[in-house]
């Protein structure tokens, strides 16, 4: 009896399994906003070689502490 309830276990999740596999091949997202610069690599994110795409993604850091919120210890964070 054990036996065949772990058989039947066994099937049950592998089929589900199938089906989740089956749903994320199908499920395709598509980037559609461009990046400012230029050169963008064939899965379409921004190609990080090239000077216009670094000076577009170029931000100041700030310094977080674990919780998120600003860290009061640098000089940008004291604004």
């Amino acid at each position: 009896m054990q036996k065949l309830l772990v058989v039947l276990a066994f099937i049950l999740f592998s089929f589900a399994g199938v089906d989740t596999l089956a749903q994320g091949k199908t499920k395709k997202e598509t980037k559609t906003e461009k990046p400012a610069g230029g050169k963008l690599k064939s899965d379409g994110t921004p190609d990080m070689r090239y000077k216009e795409n670094k000076n577009a993604k170029a931000a100041p850091t700030k310094h977080l502490k674990k919780d998120g919120t600003a860290d009061k210890r640098y000089k940008e964070n004291k604004k």
